[in-house]
């Protein structure tokens, strides 16, 4: 059927390109109705049980996701406490409150938040801790002086050395982020003076990324393709064949977008990916193609024959290496994480879109040029010897051929020493290391983050199980609070907590006359309710049920932290249950958390984990799929050897250097499966078909370090340095895309042009042996099958959930391994 299809677009190219033309329009058609969704909450399904009870704490307490502007002044001895700096500041924040999508009411900055002081025995006095700017230096200190006795204030509004300051600005809606910095920045530039100032927070970090990676993607995905072009060209020295390639790849882009543009999904992070993924894929086999057809034009200069015993020839490999990376791909349907899921259907099908366009439209293309097009085209004699590359291919040639021993010896130390790579790998992310350090938004993180509590917010929720007993206004549970903030604030887990058990001593300290002494909880209830009571008469009541619900039977506890890496907050949540297993609390109380921070790394987790679940079950399948294209299980084993040391070398060297395993290499890793096989789909193929003429190993390697080997390592080089202006982006995703790219393409053709030939060299009988039933010829053969196909069943099984873990479940995986052991006996 497919070869048939190769002949119609040789014999009709013109009725190929109006389809292809069609198709273009028609997914061109969908990208008016795009819809970009940036928010990594997103990620986890609207069911997700952390991200509903996120949703209910942001109701139930009256929060939301706030963009921190901050202020820095190093040239003033008081720091931001000067007359100006101040008057800055106040001006700012009335500038701040009438952007569109700012909640003003919940502003928090020193002209809009309460000071408490002491108005007389058993009195308060509720005043704005700056109702005006300054107008001396003694004003100016006299508001430092009250804000940094105000725990409310201390470390979050101010900074503990006097230096900095922060407006937390809260938004009606995430997604509104970036343009609301923008017009922050815009109020500043109007209303500030020669300070520093910063924006930051996670909202705007998130939405600042969806903007800057469309930016981005519209400036290195055309700077790689332009030095894939030129590349091309210097290996085939024809623009118009070169070109095919690369509209190739533009086509399969545009339709794959349009086609989940068309089908209502959204352009998530995650998806806006999906062009940088398919480019590469989509040239890889037109390399090849173009590669063999530049031999072939040679000898017949005829293009239409060459062309088509180009690709009758490389159909076999190239379907197989097109299903391989498909398999790795629609593996992450798997995923417990939607926009992966998404990304996974639609690259997937994008690979078998590049596919179908490979035997169609290149044929078609080469048939449409004109017979001049091709003067002085095709690889010469001289193209057998002479250049670096065949140099290079000669020398791996000797040395995998001939010193197969050293080159295995030297694979099996190479795994040993990745191996401990390996084990040093740190799993861990944080959406604002997404951009460079350099990037406005590192640069706000960590000066901010240096002088305050922290700009990554998480919230504890405690929940009392008697809903009815106001636990949280009785002293025993509040002074229990207080105990659990003190114990994080001193052991440095934290930035800084904020509980109702300080607004209590902060209010009761001022009600008993503003002695140090009486900052603590008071030891009655009735002592408790006052504090409480006194407190809603500010100007800002509603502000206590940030941390306490009004029928007492829940607490918030703000925690603040410096960093937003995972592995922090996961340390915060384990020191706290820790602690709470280690000192019960005096009522029982349920505690759960909230917050952008902690969902952050449910979200990341779930996907790194699940990322890695999914790499080793389609590490499997892929293996079964070697297995079948050759008939063999040994031979199926042998073709993921180099895929194997490439994949444990390229992630070695995360550990090697210190570099997380964050969110793009976990995606990077469903990549990597599908073009490290690539080449060794093609060495063996082309080798057996060689081996069938010559019937002498010797012979067919030698031959496979000619036009076979050319094709391996021109496709390598045109991916891996074609992809080396990612390097330059802003957005460090892009730059592990570069790297990835790079080292995976690199080591996995060198890989393989050494190593394979090595292991043949070492055992072909095992690799050229053919018998009358291949698959079961040998014993070994049938029980080393069941096993695989066993493995990809539980993979399969365990990924939609199509079974529990029931005793049926192992029962029917028994039997697929039982019964190909029993298929071994009777043949």
């Amino acid at each position: 059927m497919f070869r048939k299809l190769v002949k119609f677009s040789v014999s009709r190219p013109k009725a190929v390109m109006v389809i292809v033309g069609a198709a273009v329009l028609l997914s061109l058609l969908q990208f008016p109705r795009m819809k970009v969704d940036t928010d990594p909450e997103n990620m986890l399904s609207d069911t997700e049980t952390v991200r509903v009870f996120h949703k209910s704490v942001k109701r139930e307490f009256a929060l939301y996701d706030m963009i921190v502007l901050g202020i820095t002044n190093d040239l003033s001895e008081n720091g931001v406490f000067s007359p100006d700096t101040l008057e800055n500041v106040y001006r700012i924040t009335e500038g701040i409150k009438g952007i569109d999508g700012v909640i003003s009411y919940e502003l928090m900055s020193p002209s809009t938040k309460d000071d408490i002081e002491q108005a007389g025995p058993g009195t308060v006095s509720f005043k704005w801790l700056m109702s005006e700017p300054p107008y001396t230096q003694a004003d100016a200190l006299k508001i430092k002086e009250r804000a940094m006795a105000n725990p409310l204030f201390f470390n979050t509004i101010v900074s503990q050395d006097g230096k900095a300051l922060c407006i937390y600005v809260p938004i009606k809606s995430k997604d509104m982020s970036y343009r609301i910095s923008k017009e922050i920045m815009r109020v500043v530039a109007e209303q500030g003076g020669k300070e520093n100032y910063y924006v930051t927070g996670l909202p705007v970090a998130n939405d600042t990324f969806g903007v800057e990676m469309f930016v981005q993607m519209a400036i290195s995905a055309p700077l790689a393709m332009f030095l894939i072009f030129i590349l091309m060209l210097v290996f085939f020295k024809k623009v118009s064949l070169v070109l095919s390639p690369l509209i190739l790849a533009g086509i399969t882009v545009v339709i794959t977008m349009g086609l989940l543009i068309g089908m209502g999904y959204t352009v998530h992070i995650m998806s806006s990916m999906i062009p940088i993924f398919l480019m590469p894929i989509a040239v890889l086999d037109s390399v090849h193609i173009l590669s063999d057809f530049h031999e072939k034009y040679r000898k017949s200069h005829d293009r239409k024959k060459a062309i088509i015993m180009t690709v009758e020839e490389l159909f076999v490999p190239m379907l197989f290496t097109s299903l391989t990376t498909f398999a790795g791909f629609f593996s992450l349907s798997f995923a417990e994480i939607p926009p992966v899921q998404v990304f996974g259907v639609f690259v997937a099908l994008g690979v078998a879109l590049a596919w179908i366009l490979t035997i169609t439209f290149i044929p078609a293309s080469i048939s449409l040029m004109s017979k001049k097009s091709f003067e002085n085209f095709g690889a010469s004699k001289e193209d057998d010897e002479s250049g670096l590359m065949n140099a290079f291919l000669r020398w791996l040639f000797r040395i995998s051929v001939y010193k197969w021993k050293v080159v295995l010896t030297a694979t099996a130390l190479l795994v040993m020493i990745s191996g401990y790579g390996i084990s040093r790998i740190v799993i861990n992310d944080n959406p604002v290391k997404w951009f460079t350090p350099g990037h406005r938004i590192r640069v706000a993180d960590r000066v901010l983050n240096s002088h305050f509590g922290g700009t990554y917010t998480a919230y504890l929720v405690l929940e009392a199980e008697d809903i009815s007993g106001e636990v949280f206004q009785k002293p025993e549970m509040l002074e229990y609070i207080s105990r659990m903030q003190g114990y994080l604030d001193e052991n440095g887990i934290v930035g800084k907590t904020t509980s109702v058990a300080d607004v209590v001593k902060k209010v009761y300290m001022e009600l008993m006359g503003g002695e140090k002494e009486f900052y603590r909880i008071p030891s009655t209830e009735p002592a408790v309710a006052q504090s409480l009571l006194s407190f809603q008469n500010s100007h800002k009541p509603d502000d206590l049920w940030h941390f306490i619900a009004p029928d007492n039977s829940k607490a918030n506890i703000w925690f603040q932290l410096t960093s937003g890496d995972n592995r922090n907050m996961t340390s915060v949540e384990k020191e706290v249950s820790g602690y709470m297993v280690k000192n019960p609390p005096p009522y029982p109380v349920k505690a759960d958390w909230a917050g952008l921070t902690y969902i952050n790394v449910v979200w990341q987790n779930k996907m790194v984990t699940g990322m890695l679940r999914n790499f080793a079950g389609s590490f499997i399948i892929v293996l079964f799929m070697m297995i079948f294209l050759f008939r063999s299980p040994i031979r199926g084993i042998v073709s993921m050897l180099p895929l194997t040391v490439t994949i444990v070398f390229i992630y070695s060297l995360l550990g090697f250097f210190g570099k997380d395993y964050d969110m793009p290499v976990a995606v990077l890793s469903a990549l990597t499966l599908g073009l490290s096989v690539d080449f060794a789909i093609h060495f063996i193929q082309r080798a057996r078909e060689i081996y069938s003429e010559s019937g002498k190993w010797e012979i067919t390697a030698e031959r496979m370090f000619k036009e076979p080997g050319r094709a391996i390592v021109r496709n390598a080089l045109v991916i891996s340095i074609g992809f080396l202006p990612l390097l330059a982006a802003p957005l460090v995703p892009y730059k592990t895309v570069g790297v990835f790219m790079f080292l995976i393409m690199l080591a996995s053709s060198v890989g393989t042009l050494l190593i394979l030939p090595a292991i043949i060299s070492a055992m072909p009988r095992a690799i050229f042996a053919e018998c009358s039933k291949p698959m079961l010829c040998k014993c070994g053969n049938a029980v080393l099958l069941g096993v695989v196909i066993a493995a990809s069943m539980a993979y399969i099984y365990s990924g939609y959930d199509a079974a529990n873990w029931t005793f049926f479940t192992f029962a029917a995986i028994g039997v697929i391994a039982v019964s190909a052991g029993l298929c071994s006996m009777i043949s």
